[in-house]
């Protein structure tokens, strides 16, 4: 997930979740007057914002590890039920820039709530859809409202809380997605074994709302937004200037990528393990998700990485750790292809923590609308590999969506390669200081 950056990059680790850029704002505020660890309403603050965080991720992988449930309920291939968490993913990547934009109009608490209430509302209709069609779209419109989160949530704590403490405090929304989106996953797996999706995905509509109410409780009234207009056309420009930039044209596409493998892979790993040789029951499968905690540790060590190998090594490196856990994937051994997930998600998130964190280093202004480029890019590269990966396992097994990743795998390297070409480019052209 997302770096946070008050105008120097920081990579902050996480896990697969929306990407997260904020911006110290230029008002001028009393520092004595903004949160702080220790200070007044700052736990309660960083709880909400956790509990914001599980509930976002929660529901928007509810789906992902009952594939196999939902496909054989109504009769439809893994590329048709995979559509399911497409659409959600989706419906993030389109609407988070207006969601940007909306917030500072209506003000940052107002639109969260406001999310998550249609969110959860969506969330208890989902288990009753009748038929693949309305599920999709309930999926579709859950994913729109989710948007307001991530497009909120950062611009809230730049404002509210002490600079010196804002890394800290976006690391806890950002644990909060890493653990709603494997507990979501897991929680299912179990669930779903025993009563079957529906019910399983109902539980998690129910523990959505209880984190809904919560966080609305707890999260302390904004005292330093100050409302803004929606300006079509200032947002108009800023965007057409990020997308003018060709670096963060590059940024975009690797963590466009890097997503697709991890949506493709991940979206099919429960046909995989559910099937022969393995066969494992559905709450085995879904415990697989803990492999997520792998990228956890690796998201937090990306900067360090960085720091030894720079931005375009450490980017070499998750591709080539990607890779080698893609190809032992394909082994018909269960530890050999469990040991393919650890890489493909520890490759993952280092090259997702070092891509985002580019982006707030090269946005030199409009930092907000650079970082929902990202998101949105982020999440189309989720919702295109959720479907294409389902779409190479319908055509060719495992190995198929293995060779989409792949793929995907070598466009980052190439738009690596290209990127260091440029740089080096730039640097002879350079003018030589005159001594």
């Amino acid at each position: 997930m997302p770096s946070a950056s008050t105008g120097a990059p920081t990579a902050v680790g996480a896990a697969a979740s929306a990407p997260v850029t904020v911006s110290v704002p230029t008002a001028t505020v009393a520092a004595d007057s903004r949160m702080a660890p220790g200070g007044p309403g700052y736990r309660r603050m960083s709880f909400a914002l956790f509990l914001s965080g599980v509930a976002t991720f929660a529901l928007l992988y509810s789906t992902q590890a009952l594939l196999p449930l939902v496909s054989s309920d109504f009769g439809v291939s893994a590329s048709e039920a995979s559509w399911t968490v497409s659409a959600a993913t989706g419906g993030l990547a389109l609407f988070v820039l207006p969601m940007s934009a909306l917030s500072e109009r209506f003000g940052r608490r107002t639109l969260m709530t406001a999310s998550l209430a249609v969110a959860v509302t969506v969330g208890l209709l989902v288990p009753f859809a009748p038929s693949i069609g309305a599920l999709v779209v309930l999926r579709a419109v859950q994913g729109a409202a989710l948007a307001g989160l991530p497009a909120s949530a950062t611009a809230y704590l730049a404002e509210e809380v002490r600079p010196k403490a804002l890394i800290t405090a976006i690391g806890l929304f950002v644990a909060g997605n890493s653990v709603g989106g494997m507990s979501g996953r897991i929680i299912t797996g179990w669930v779903a074994q025993e009563w079957g999706w529906r019910v399983a995905v109902g539980t998690i509509g129910l523990i959505a709302v209880g984190c809904a109410v919560a966080f609305r409780m707890l999260l302390p009234a904004p005292r330093h937004f100050a409302r803004g207009s929606l300006r079509p056309r200032v947002l108009a420009r800023t965007v057409r200037d990020h997308l003018a930039n060709p670096l963060l044209c590059r940024l975009y596409a690797i963590g466009a990528l890097f997503m697709m493998v991890f949506g493709g892979v991940y979206t099919v790993i429960g046909y995989r393990l559910g099937e022969a040789p393995f066969s494992l029951p559905q709450g085995i499968v879904g415990s697989v998700f803990l492999v997520y905690l792998v990228g956890t540790v690796s998201a937090s060590t990306a900067g360090r990485l960085a720091g030894r190998l720079g931005r375009r090594g450490s980017l070499y490196l998750a591709g080539a750790t990607t890779t080698a856990g893609l190809l032992l994937s394909l082994a018909g051994s269960l530890v050999l292809v469990l040991l393919g997930l650890v890489l493909i998600t520890a490759g993952f998130f280092a090259g997702h923590a070092v891509a985002s964190s580019s982006v707030s280093h090269t946005a030199k202004t409009g930092r907000a609308q650079a970082s929902a480029l990202y998101q949105s890019a982020y999440y189309i590269g989720s919702s295109a590999g959720s479907t294409l990966g389902a779409v190479a396992f319908h055509a060719g097994g495992w190995a198929g969506t293995v060779a989409m990743g792949l793929f995907a795998v070598l466009g980052v390297v190439s738009i690596t390669l290209f990127g260091s070409r440029a740089a080096r480019t730039a640097s002879r052209r350079a003018p030589v200081p005159a001594h």
